[in-house]
């Protein structure tokens, strides 16, 4: 049998009204069939999710085991999966004609490359309303060009992965029950360099079941909540992996990685119960320190200096407090600009 060059991987559980859609994406796909697989793994559906897929026959391979959760269903498709580049696909998403085969044209441009994502078409099934998603695109080395990365996601669904960098993060800790493809989008920077491209290249459905939602202010506590604990669960086995292969706070890169976590934590806690105003200067203080490591001594000792503005503002008002401090250092930065301009010219 040939060995594929891409197995697409797609888990599942009782998403059987979307799963077909998301298999006729891929079959349909322009790219060379001896050269691609794909991988079902079903979580224990019980919607008859099983029956849709098996109609499809030798197109592809078939998994089926009790409800274990993402991280299991993953870990499954990737030992089972033969091809040098891993693309994942939830099975409530689906691929836009020529994903494959800009994903191998990218990989086989680039022998050390660890992953490859993009951006999304967005499609809400309540409104009907489409866009194009927004979370923050980087391309690079976390080593070479930290900055880049002070912002960065690690993606999940329409991900693709090349297997020697990838295998390093595996198994995922199957006490990742949701989330698990975040772990591996998160911490593959550590072991190779990443491309983003602005091209859609995958639809994404908003049904009201996703673990991920475009507009978290739409999200009830509860929601909130328990995707907190997950979250939690996902940043505890992160720090782990970190841990066990060496990785420490005495790399500047590992250190502005926690840092964000933590950040990110701490604002989805603040989501569900608001901090009062000395907590969410401590916050803000915090944050200053932890953009130090990605930015000049000048603009950090602004960052703490227009901190006390967390207490004058509070919380519910932090969109009007970090756009007062954009201005504030933006002042400083052209009287700065002027100063040097004036000795320059004497």
């Amino acid at each position: 049998m040939t060995t594929p060059l891409i197995s697409v991987v797609i888990t599942t559980y009782n998403y059987g009204r979307f799963i077909e859609e998301a298999i006729e994406s891929v079959l349909a796909q322009e790219f060379p069939s001896d050269q691609l697989e794909v991988v079902i793994v079903d979580d224990g559906s019980t919607d008859g999710t099983g029956e849709r897929v098996k109609k499809y026959g030798s197109k592809l391979r078939y998994f089926y085991q009790k409800n274990r959760g993402q991280a299991a269903a993953l870990n499954l498709g990737f030992a089972e999966a033969r091809g040098e580049i891993l693309s994942l696909l939830d099975a409530d998403d689906y691929f836009l004609p020529g994903t494959l085969a800009r994903v191998a044209d990218v990989f086989q441009g680039d022998a050390g490359l660890g992953m490859f994502y993009h951006p999304f078409l967005e499609f809400d099934m309540e409104t009907k309303e489409e866009r194009v998603s927004r979370f923050p695109l980087v391309s690079g080395s976390v080593y070479q060009e930290m900055a880049k990365f002070a912002h960065y996601v690690g993606p999940g669904t329409s991900v693709s992965f090349r297997r020697r960098f990838l295998d390093k993060l595996l198994p995922i800790p199957e006490e990742i029950r949701m989330l698990a493809d975040g772990y591996i989008g998160s911490l593959i920077i550590f072991m190779a360099p990443i491309l983003a491209t602005t091209e859609c290249l995958a639809a994404y459905r908003f049904h009201g079941k996703n673990s991920f939602h475009a507009d978290e202010a739409q999200l009830s506590n509860e929601r909130r909540e328990n995707w907190l604990r997950m979250f939690e669960i996902e940043i505890a086995a992160m720090r782990r992996w970190l841990s066990a292969n060496g990785l420490t706070r005495k790399e500047p890169a590992v250190r502005m990685f926690l840092d964000l976590l933590d950040r990110n934590l701490q604002m989805q806690k603040f989501s569900i119960r608001p901090p009062g105003r000395l907590r969410y200067f401590a916050s803000v203080v915090k944050e200053a320190h932890a953009a130090s490591v990605m930015q000049s001594w000048k603009l950090t000792a602004l960052n703490y200096l227009a901190s006390p503005l967390a207490l004058l503002f509070g919380y519910r008002k932090a969109a009007k407090m970090y756009e007062t401090r954009g201005q504030i250092t933006s002042k400083v930065e052209r009287v700065f600009r002027g100063g040097r301009q004036k000795m320059a010219e004497r």
